[in-house]
């Protein structure tokens, strides 16, 4: 919607059109990007007729007090993450991290994105605040068992399955707003960039300061690794969350370029990865670590793909980019096919076990999803097909993730006897 927004700010019938196709999710991005378009006629027009009626400062928030907001949440998120050493938990035996460092992140976000959404329903801030109660009473009530598979699969999960309940937060629970799934997915994308920013200055900052006061005998190596390194992490995203917010003309820049210089760098680096595997005599079927890191490679390659594509079908056809994004999309299902057909080789060779069970569920839904993607880019890439259906396509996929989340954290345990 944003990129529509900027690309028709000179076409009212457009304009028209957009808002009474979507006019909560066209009011929202407006506000978002007002101040890059403020100068024009149209947006001021625009402007004046979607305040109209509506008493000043009930929908938005001044500046001070959005940073006042977001020092609270991050105090908030310190002090919960710095729970076991306030309390003497030993976090060896609770896995105190494990469980609780996905909640804490992603509650600080959520409720960050409450706080400043004033039109936000006092049901759906019950529903949240329920959703994470219930999540870390469930988590911390399952049996501390260090070898057991299931649980362990409950830890990796849950910090996926609050994601997906920080996207319903954001897109104000308004589940069939496909447009607005997709501003998720760009949202988190812009997340990520904004933030490895502020984790690579925070990491610079922090290595002058130390080498600062070794250089007059102070070693403040502990107190950077036990509060700032940590508090930092939950207070990371709240903080980049105010950073696309406030200043949004920059950020907005940023992550197109990304997805652009990437994509096609990444699909450089599959293709010769692929043919390096036989090569150099590694394979995923009889190397167990190979298979995992593999694994990981086609999540964040997938990652990549779902991202550059929300964020290239924003702009203008570009031709190139989209045949990029559709070979990337072919030799990611490439990448998927070696890894299911090893999983399949291992489960007829060792059995099922959770670990492999869930990894075969995932990679399913990833071939299927990338399948779906493919078809809608090749449309676009050498058939003139609209650019927004395959937005739409991923948007659809999304509750599927999240039913095949939910499984493994709340069904695994129970299906696998907490083993």
């Amino acid at each position: 919607m944003t990129g529509k927004i900027k690309e028709n700010i000179n076409n009212p019938e457009e304009l028209e059109r957009l808002y009474r196709e979507d006019k909560k999710s066209f009011e929202l991005e407006f506000e978002k990007i007002y101040h890059e378009i403020e100068t024009t006629e149209m947006a001021k027009f625009w402007k004046s007729r979607l305040d109209f009626g509506k008493t000043p400062g009930k929908t938005t928030i001044g500046f001070g007090m959005d940073v006042l907001i977001m020092i609270t949440i991050c105090i908030v998120a310190g002090f919960l993450i710095k729970i076991p050493d306030l309390f003497n938990i030993n976090v060896t035996t609770f896995h105190f991290y494990e469980k609780e460092t996905g909640i804490i992140f992603f509650m600080g976000l959520s409720f960050y994105t409450i706080a400043l959404n004033k039109r936000f329903s006092k049901r759906h801030v019950l529903i949240t605040i329920a959703a994470f109660l219930i999540s870390a009473i469930y988590i911390n009530l399952l049996p501390d068992i260090s070898t057991s598979a299931s649980i362990k699969l409950v830890y990796i999960h849950m910090p996926l399955l609050m994601w997906c309940l920080y996207g319903m937060v954001y897109i104000d629970y308004d589940l069939r707003n496909l447009t607005r799934r997709v501003d998720y997915i760009k949202h988190n994308g812009e997340l990520a960039i904004m933030g490895a920013l502020i984790v690579i200055s925070g990491g610079m900052l922090m290595a002058i300061s130390i080498g600062l006061f070794q250089a007059i005998g102070i070693h403040v190596e502990k107190f950077y690794q036990n509060y700032i390194m940590i508090i930092g992490f939950v207070a990371a995203p709240v903080l980049t969350a105010f950073i696309l917010k406030n200043y949004a003309t920059f950020t907005n820049k940023i992550a197109p370029v990304i997805a652009n210089i990437f994509s096609p760098l990444v699909l450089i680096t599959l293709i010769i990865y692929l043919i390096e595997i036989p090569l150099s005599g590694k394979d995923p079927y009889n190397d167990r670590d190979f298979l995992l890191i593999f694994n990981v490679m086609l999540i964040c390659v997938m990652a990549i793909v779902v991202f550059s594509v929300s964020e290239t079908t924003m702009m203008r056809k570009q031709k190139f980019s989209e045949i990029v994004l559709f070979l990337l999309s072919v030799v990611t299902l490439i990448i998927n096919l070696i890894a299911l057909s090893a999983i399949f080789y291992r489960l007829g060779h060792f059995g099922l076990t959770p670990n492999r069970l869930a990894i075969l569920g995932s990679n399913i839904l990833f071939f299927i999803n990338l399948i779906l993607i493919s078809i809608e880019l090749f449309k676009i890439s050498f058939r003139d097909s609209d650019t927004v259906k395959v937005n739409n396509t991923i948007s659809k996929y999304l509750p599927v993730y999240l039913a095949w989340v939910l499984i493994v954290v709340f069904l695994f345990p129970v299906i696998f006897g907490m083993n």
